[in-house]
């Protein structure tokens, strides 16, 4: 398209310096030729009056002589005989035309120029007393006719070759304007097509490629929304279905021994490899997708992580009174504002609440606490179990460390959560005892980080075909859209 438009500017430009310069070229020409000769005509009319008075040879070489052109030796005046006895033609200064058109000019009876040797000669007819016509010769050399010609055909041809130039550099800019958004709007096609989700075009350039890119920005940002509600399908799938795998899974320990309790732990732990499977294929269809965005609602979404926790809490607050543990809850007696989204945090929470009932002894306390400061807020997941042996190892997807079965979406849904703020999420050692999860919540999207405990291990990015999640830390999500324990039978929070 580019090389198109210059060719037509090109062209069209060409053809406009050929029609105007060359025949303005023809005007310059015959312009100088009229001077040239004017010029002559009005030195030859100077000896006119010499003429209609005598025909003296040194009355006339003397006028001759008083002109510029005679004194250069271009001028020559021609009279006849006068016909008396003894009278002969006069010639004063050098004749360069033939006798015969002079004679012409005699007989027309007006001015004519003839073709000499070096450029051309003016004969004008001038009556002398005697009554006959003499012819007064000017000499007009060749450089006096075409004087200035080649200058004008110079200038004329600068002008149309900067016109040619200009036309094309404009041209090739316009192109420049008009395929560098197509460029672009092509490249982020073949970005989108390659996963690249994040990628947008710059909304600019000609108004049908303006409305192309606002086009192509609004599909890409349909096809991150239907991603992202993908992947909220995903961890909806989980936060709906362990809840009530735990709460079975827990029963099912109660049951005591015999054929009856066996089939069911059988059947709850087949249930349980069923689901995992569901949710890695879940995650299969989507990991080329997880770089479009992270889980929050968008900007300015947001809520309070006080009322969250408090929430959860009592959501979990029956099956922990059930199990006979202490909970400490601490941090949430007035608001705190941070940007994630309401049921993102509650997916994060109920993640890591699960785990505490999934992968601690029955009668172990735990605590939730929340700080806020200035520039982050952070939520402490603590508890007294046994704790786990290698942190490092049970931040490595697809390390399960001394329990199977994770599917690793939990601390992915904690993860994303912390980083789509900016935060990260670390484990260590709690107070109590046990394990203490660390979700860093940053307050803006700069990517700042506080000094955190030295002890603890920052969970790492997930990576492309990693494997499930890992130890204590890594169960899945649990908890949200389903009852817990005997007294939260029923309850929908």
């Amino acid at each position: 398209m580019r090389w198109a438009l210059v060719k037509v500017s090109l062209a069209v430009t060409v053809m406009v310096v050929v029609a105007f310069a060359v025949p303005l070229g023809l005007v310059i020409k015959e312009m100088a030729r009229d001077r040239a000769f004017s010029n002559a005509e009005r030195w030859a009319a100077t000896i006119g009056p010499t003429l209609s008075i005598t025909t003296d040879r040194d009355s006339l070489d003397r006028a001759v002589q008083t002109t510029e052109v005679g004194i250069d030796g271009r001028m020559a005046v021609h009279v006849p005989a006068s016909g008396e006895p003894g009278s002969v033609p006069l010639e004063i200064g050098k004749r360069r035309a033939a006798q015969r058109d002079l004679e012409t000019t005699r007989r027309i009876g007006r001015a004519s120029i003839s073709e000499v040797t070096g450029g051309f000669a003016l004969l004008q007819p001038t009556a002398v007393a005697s009554g006959k016509i003499a012819v007064v010769e000017v000499f007009v050399p060749e450089d006096d006719v075409s004087n200035g010609v080649a200058t004008a055909w110079l200038v004329l041809a600068g002008v149309g070759i900067a016109l040619i130039v200009g036309s094309v550099a404009v041209a090739d800019r316009l192109g420049v304007r008009m395929v560098q958004p197509a460029q672009r709007l092509a490249g982020a096609a073949h970005d989108l097509g390659e996963g690249r989700l994040g990628v947008r075009v710059p909304e600019e350039g000609p108004t049908e490629l303006r409305s192309a890119a606002v086009a192509f920005n609004s599909m890409a940002d349909q096809v991150v929304q239907l991603l992202a509600n993908e992947r909220e399908l995903a961890a909806d799938l989980s936060h709906r279905l362990r809840t009530p795998l735990t709460v079975l899974r827990l029963n099912a320990a109660s049951l005591g021994e015999g054929p009856a309790a066996e089939q069911t732990r059988a059947a709850v732990e087949q249930l349980e490899r069923e689901v995992d499977t569901i949710i890695r294929t879940a995650r299969d269809q989507r990991t080329h997708a997880q770089g479009a965005g992270g889980p929050g609602a968008g900007p300015g979404a947001g809520c309070d992580v006080s009322e969250v926790v408090r929430e959860r809490m009592d959501f979990w607050s029956a099956l922990a009174e059930d199990e006979g543990r202490k909970v400490r809850l601490a941090g949430v007696e007035r608001p705190v504002r941070i940007p994630v989204a309401r049921p993102e945090l509650a997916a994060a929470l109920d993640a890591l609440l699960g785990n505490v009932f999934r992968h601690t002894p029955v009668g172990t306390a735990f605590s939730v606490d929340v700080h806020n400061g200035d520039d982050a807020v952070i939520v402490l997941v603590s508890d007294a179990g046994p704790g786990i042996s290698d942190p490092k190892a049970a931040l490595v997807r697809g390390n399960s460390g001394d329990r199977d079965g994770s599917t690793g979406l939990g601390l992915d849904i904690v993860r994303r959560v912390a980083e789509s703020t900016g935060g990260d999420v670390r484990i260590g050692h709690s107070v109590l005892g046990g394990t203490e999860v660390r979700i860093w919540i940053g307050l803006g999207l700069d990517g700042r980080r506080a000094a955190g405990d030295q002890n603890g291990h920052r969970l790492g990015r997930r990576k492309r075909g990693a494997g499930t999640g890992t130890g204590r830390g890594t169960g899945t999500g649990t908890g949200r859209g389903a009852g817990a324990g005997k007294r939260s039978s029923g309850v929908n929070p």
